[in-house]
């Protein structure tokens, strides 16, 4: 039933067109999607490989095997300071975790605060039964404590956030996290925080919001292999939680998936254990990507953008007028550069672009040239 309120992929129409062109044999250069260009570390393949080669191919646990939640452990322990056990971590991808999650926090009907501008989580929440409820940012994309407690309502049991932030690029600092943590402590209310980019922070440190607490309890910290190793289509990742929110997901695992393959498992348990060094060298080819398209937003009067601090992405505002579905629209029909209109992140991200950085230097350099030709034209 809930499948019937759920929309297409926002970008889905865009995605068409670009797809209709390439088709005719058009050349699209394209900063609208956010998957990295280097391929995953040989070395986690290989692990892989080896894993399946041996025999590693049948069931495991639906938990994830003991080896990747022993490396989840000791890696958010040493790394993002949460003072996890075994039974806190579970394996599963991070889309998917999302959505578990917000199952797991809530008994329908419920409301879920989600950010604006931010990432396709009312999606999931109308999934788990709930009602999103969009919760405004500040204009330079920090937490707005007092907008929040605006949201809430004896119906609210969870709230979402997302750091470093899809689409803004935005870091949320420990400060504001501890005031937010406090404040959902007090009314209830569960944290769950999506950490997908958590490695690609280009100035200061990623701050985790689960390690405010003595052990996981009311916060849910989601983590990806996708960004940090390029392992997207790997589709995994892993969730931090307490005891009232492990094992609800395991439910759902059980009867949906039975478990995740075991040889990812593997390869996985053998990047968190070995491979610091692919995401520091990711880091600095991603840093420099950001110093470019920086410096091309610039060059455009009718650009504006906040400093881009993580993930790799920019949001700039843009001076136009028409709206961010038919700017990207046209965009892509006159110059063949494909964006993601602002608006398909929220009503405040209207007037808006999603720029990804992900992809070459080449394509940044040649899709911000076309978008500098199109504002000439207008």
């Amino acid at each position: 039933m809930f499948l019937t309120n759920i929309q297409g992929s926002p970008s889905l129409e865009l995605v068409y067109l670009v797809l209709d062109k390439k088709a005719r044999g058009e050349e699209v250069v394209s900063l609208a999607i956010g998957d990295p260009s280097f391929n995953t570390p040989k070395e986690i393949v290989d692990v892989a490989c080896q894993a399946m080669r041996a025999g590693d191919v049948h069931y495991v646990g639906s938990y994830g095997t003991l080896e990747v939640r022993e490396a989840i452990k000791n890696k958010v322990r040493r790394k993002n300071g949460i003072n996890a056990e075994l039974e806190n971590c579970i394996f599963l991808t991070t889309k998917l975790a999302v959505y578990a999650s917000l199952m797991s926090v809530s008994e329908t009907p419920f409301d879920a605060l989600i950010p604006d501008p931010g990432y396709f989580y009312s999606e999931s929440v109308i999934l788990a039964g709930g009602t999103p409820i969009r919760y405004a940012l500040n204009p330079d994309f920090s937490l707005n404590i007092d907008a929040i407690k605006q949201r809430i309502t004896p119906k609210t049991k969870a709230l979402v956030i997302n750091t470093p932030s899809n689409p803004t690029g935005k870091v949320l600092r420990s400060g504001e996290l501890s005031e937010l943590y406090n404040l959902c402590k007090e009314r209830g209310i569960f944290v769950i925080t999506d950490e997908a980019y958590e490695d690609l922070v280009y100035e200061g440190t990623h701050f985790s919001i689960g390690s405010l607490e003595p052990k996981p309890d009311i916060v849910v910290s989601i983590f990806s292999f996708s960004k940090s190793y390029s392992m997207t289509g790997w589709r995994a990742g892993y969730v931090v939680a307490g005891p009232k929110v492990i094992p609800l997901i395991n439910k759902l695992l059980e009867h949906t998936m039975s478990c995740f393959s075991p040889f990812i498992e593997k390869a996985c348990s053998y990047a968190l254990n070995n491979c610091e060094s692919s995401i520091l060298e990711f880091r600095r080819e991603y840093k420099e990507r950001r110093d470019l398209l920086t410096e091309k937003i610039n060059e455009i009067p009718e650009l504006e953008a906040a400093p881009i601090e993580g993930a790799f992405y920019a949001f700039p505002k843009f001076k136009s007028n028409t709206n961010s579905m038919d700017f990207a629209k046209k965009l892509l029909l006159k110059q063949n550069a494909a964006v993601l209109p602002g608006i398909v992140f929220g009503p405040r991200g209207e007037n808006h672009m999603r720029l990804s950085f992900s992809g070459s230097n080449e394509d940044i350099e040649e899709g911000m040239k076309r978008i500098q030709r199109f504002f000439g034209e207008q």
